[in-house]
């Protein structure tokens, strides 16, 4: 008789962390003079994973969010949020879901708060993102993907994410 079990799906969180932050505001102190402050906001997401080992995973969200004003660069602000997962027991199909999404949503609520933070620091208002829609773009991801492989031709990287405000 054997004791061998199928092993249990294991989804957890080894550790987050900042692994990058970047801050810069190249046209001080003539930005503060605006009149008003009115930005307009590019915002691009992208993600990436690497195995650490059979069953951990270092995912990395990166925003870069550049906040012009009167058509000067008032800052840019980049973040690279990192985490450690452990994903054990899931198929193939389910554990790119958890690296391409989930983990995303977990990086997310800290990037903001960083991102928040860092613009703040620079003197200017807080810079809260809006949430993302991670399943969304996963899903948009496979489409492509799919695409591609159907002999389309993608031309934006799959992870990847550009917002205009």
């Amino acid at each position: 008789m054997s004791d061998e079990h199928p092993p249990q799906n294991n989804f957890s969180i080894q550790k987050i962390y900042v692994k990058d932050v970047s801050f810069e505001s190249p046209a001080t102190p003539k930005v503060f003079q605006f009149q008003k402050w009115e930005p307009k906001i590019d915002l691009n997401l992208n993600n990436q994973h690497s195995s650490l080992d059979n069953d951990s995973y270092e995912v990395i969200l990166s925003i870069t969010a550049t906040v012009n004003q009167e058509d000067k660069t008032a800052f840019l602000v980049e973040v690279k949020q990192a985490g450690i997962f452990v994903i054990q027991g899931f198929n193939e199909q389910d554990r790119n879901y958890l690296l391409g999404s989930q983990c995303m949503n977990i990086l997310m609520p800290y990037a903001r708060e960083v991102i928040s933070d860092m613009t703040t620091r620079g003197g200017f208002p807080p810079l809260i993102l809006s949430p993302v829609n991670f399943d969304a773009l996963y899903q948009q991801h496979l489409d492509r993907q799919k695409n591609q492989a159907a002999g389309e031709q993608g031309s934006e990287p799959a992870s990847e994410e550009v917002v205009k405000h």
